[in-house]
């Protein structure tokens, strides 16, 4: 019988911390759902101790998760383990994943703690949470740059507590994947009750090795639990990618001789999802989710392609859900139709006002384009003028004008906290001279230091969907906005992250 490879997914935890990439409780239920019916073994939802928001968003995950184990950080004390308790109250399967840096560097110049501190804190962290519950994850930040004698006294001392998972993360990415696999190794063979938990892996991708490391981890080093985020997604260079993990143990089994419980073909609905919600793109060649991944250019890779598919593909396209990219509603399509594939695509509009307004923005965009595909119902659900009680700013309308030779123009016409209000601008193109047109009102100040437009499904009638990144006052926040009319699009994004920074709900960071 083959080991169980456990898949714990910290896209909302971890991957939120990708500056800019902050989700609300709704997206963050979204991307839940869909991670659930991906079928990830655990589901890390948040940091319930870091603020009210994010307390909302574990306790929301919690009690609509049902199949998935539902996780939320906190650090190693008793207020925040408390808080994470209660998060979880109401979740069919709940963990508690408590953490602590046991690194000389950081001990000494973050926690300000001694080695010995770090322990008993350790052990009294652990016992306060396997008290409030039953699962409970031990994690050591910076594990691998930590000495190798004193971490396995902790770990070994947090297992005798009832710590039931020990992460070993690799914080800052400076591992190597034969070194990386070898200490975890090596350190299980320290631990005398070592077999008493499962050992996890939680690698970062600041030298490209965040999945090479992972998979070392689990081969040599003899761990069982993968710490993964959809697309990578992560501060700095990012996380392990959950795909890219998955799909490896997957197609060489003959190597890992490990199960993973995923059901791939939700693999590419989950990484646009995520990619739409956060207004990261994925690079064209990206493994398994890149919209390259499977495409061949050289005329030898076609012709063989074609004689035998195996000839130069490992893995075919429609076991990782890129099949699913198909037309599924048009102009005709009824609201019950439309409600109907809302809930297929995990998507829980709150109130019927939020569904008819939805519907009325399909009904508009249908008239517009002729095929309607899921992603172009995830770009619209996700627009912030579907719920417009929860935005300060508010798209209305947009007129430009563009010509050869001459200065363009545009006015727009937005709300302000309900309120309409007018822009108009000159600029160096319909594009510039429409956030032009906005910041000649708002005037926030806020520097631009990302701007990407990027097609939703492939085609010159397709919705463009532009990504803009606002940096003010050391927030940086991501505003995504979908149109037909790239111009327009680009006003929704700008318009979504003045929303993002006007929403000055306070975060803890965190890192494990």
């Amino acid at each position: 019988m083959t080991d169980q490879l456990i898949i714990f997914d910290t896209t909302l935890r971890d991957g939120e911390q990708s500056p800019g990439a902050s989700m609300t409780r709704d997206e963050k239920l979204r991307i839940a759902r869909q991670l659930e019916r991906l079928k990830v073994d655990v589901i890390e939802a948040g940091f319930a101790a870091s603020s009210n928001g994010d307390f909302e968003c574990v306790k929301a995950i919690a009690e609509a998760i049902k199949d998935s184990t539902v996780c939320s950080l906190s650090r190693a004390n008793d207020r925040d383990i408390a808080r994470a308790a209660e998060a979880l109250k109401g979740a069919a399967r709940g963990r508690i994943h408590t953490f602590i840096a046991t690194s000389p560097l950081h001990m000494e110049k973050k926690l300000r703690m001694t080695p010995d501190e770090v322990f008993e804190q350790s052990k009294l962290a652990v016992r306060f949470a396997r008290n409030l519950m039953g699962d409970v994850e031990f994690s050591a930040e910076d594990g691998y740059r930590s000495d190798i004698d004193f971490l396995a006294r902790v770990c070994e001392a947090v297992i005798k507590e009832g710590a039931t998972t020990i992460n070993i993360p690799d914080t800052v990415g400076y591992a190597i994947p034969e070194l990386y696999g070898n200490f975890i190794k090596t350190l299980r063979e320290k631990v005398p009750n070592s077999d008493q938990a499962i050992w996890s892996v939680h690698c970062h991708n600041d030298l490209g090795m965040a999945v090479a490391n992972s998979l070392a981890g689990v081969k040599l080093g003899g761990a069982r639990q993968i710490e993964c985020t959809i697309n990578g997604l992560g501060e700095r260079a990012g996380n392990c990618s959950l795909e890219e993990i998955v799909m490896a143990v997957k197609t060489r089994k003959d190597y890992f001789g490990l199960d993973v419980g995923i059901d791939t073909s939700q693999i590419v609905p989950a990484s646009k999802m995520v990619s739409h919600t956060t207004g990261f793109v994925v690079q064209p060649n990206k493994a398994v989710v890149g919209a390259n991944a499977f495409a061949h250019a050289s005329g030898i890779h076609q012709d063989g392609v074609l004689k035998a598919r195996d000839t130069y593909e490992i893995m075919r396209a429609e076991d990782v859900g890129w099949s699913a990219n198909k037309i599924v509603l048009g102009k005709l399509s009824g609201r019950n139709a439309f409600k109907q594939r809302l809930q297929e695509l995990g998507v829980m509009l709150e109130s019927e006002g939020e569904i008819m307004a939805a519907f009325a923005k399909f009904k508009e965009l249908a008239d517009r384009k002729s095929e309607i595909f899921d992603e172009d119902i995830l770009a619209l659900v996700g627009d912030e003028s579907v719920t417009p009680e929860k935005e300060h700013f508010g798209f209305l309308s947009l007129a430009q004008r563009s010509e050869t030779g001459e200065m363009p123009h545009a006015e727009i016409v937005f709300t302000v906290g309900g309120q309409e209000v007018r822009g108009q601008s000159d600029g160096n193109g319909p594009v510039d001279a429409s956030l032009k047109a906005i910041e000649s009102h708002v005037k926030s100040g806020a520097e631009m230091i990302l701007y990407s437009v990027n097609a939703i499904s492939g085609s010159t009638e397709s919705q463009g969907e532009v990504t803009v990144r606002l940096q003010n006052s050391g927030r940086v926040v991501n505003g995504v906005g979908a149109d037909p009319d790239i111009v327009v699009a680009s006003a929704k994004a700008y318009l979504s992250a003045l929303n993002k920074l006007h929403d000055k709900s306070d975060r803890v960071a965190a890192q494990g």
